[in-house]
């Protein structure tokens, strides 16, 4: 099994680390941190040399809430970091719902995208398809502004994987390979805490959509709700959400603390492939 990003052909025979960088000034995790093109880039390396298989580069904050930003704004925050990170020897995905910005970040480097709104904007679908990136398609219920309002399912795991299977046939369609094709269930967007137990539930029913599962759990406000902690005190949490999604059949997983989540995956794939 390979996931296909740019030039990088990436094995999944063991779960990869997707690690995240938000340069934003409004984001849950590190409130800021990030924000300059410099502290991003810097945070980045470390990452990688943490054991990061993939970096997401972030300019609009999508915590719940959270107000969309100008393109120009979420320009400026991107790209230069994107410059800063040529070279590198892990794939950069820009995390990103604006077209423009995706075929200006491929054109300047990237070799994924991750999208909140699954490539349902005007044109994305194309711009992914005439370039050689890899996507992230997403489930959301509302946009980031309102969807903890009121969330609602009937049926919150076969809704999330009608989404994303309608989604993965409208990039083939497009003209966008299998290989280059992740999915994310969007855990904490438009959901509440019972729908968010009941998708890590029956994560493995998303195996069927037929693309690669990509899973973010990592410090979010689910994991307080369940233990107590504060963002920054989320790490053992972030890591056991991590585990149960692997074992349910993700293949990549979205991490804040790289190093924690690389060593607890090291004793995963030792003793899976013992059992082999």
């Amino acid at each position: 099994m390979v996931f296909q990003c740019g030039k990088f052909r990436l094995s999944l025979e063991r779960p990869l680390i997707m690690g995240v960088v938000n340069i934003t000034p409004d984001s849950f995790s590190d409130g800021g941190r990030f924000a300059t093109a410099h502290a991003a880039a810097t945070h980045a390396r470390r990452l990688i040399d943490e054991g990061a298989d993939i970096i997401d580069l972030g300019g609009e904050s999508t915590r719940p809430g959270s107000q969309s930003v100008m393109l120009d704004d979420e320009r400026r925050r991107v790209l230069p970091v994107l410059e800063q990170l040529a070279g590198t020897t892990v794939p950069i995905s820009i995390d990103t719902q604006k077209p423009e910005l995706m075929q200006e970040a491929i054109a300047a480097g990237a070799a994924m995208i991750n999208d909140i709104n699954s490539l349902q904007a005007a044109g994305a679908l194309a711009v992914i398809a005439d370039s050689d990136a890899a996507v992230c398609l997403m489930h959301k219920q509302g946009t980031p502004a309102d969807m903890q309002i009121a969330p609602h399912y009937h049926d919150v795991v076969k809704e999330v994987a009608d989404f994303l299977g309608e989604r993965v046939r409208s990039a083939h369609a497009a003209g966008i390979d299998a290989a280059r094709i992740a999915v994310d269930p969007g855990f904490g967007f438009g959901k509440t805490l019972a729908h968010n137990l009941e998708l890590l539930r029956g994560l493995d029913r998303l195996r069927a959509i037929g693309a690669t599962l990509l899973v973010g759990v990592s410090r979010k406000s689910m994991l307080g709700a369940i233990t107590g902690r504060d963002v920054g005190e989320r790490v053992s949490a972030s890591i056991a959400a991590a585990l149960i999604a692997v074992e349910k059949g993700a293949r990549i997983v979205r991490a804040h603390d790289v190093a924690a989540t690389r060593d607890a995956l090291a004793v995963w794939t030792a003793v899976n492939d013992a059992n082999k």
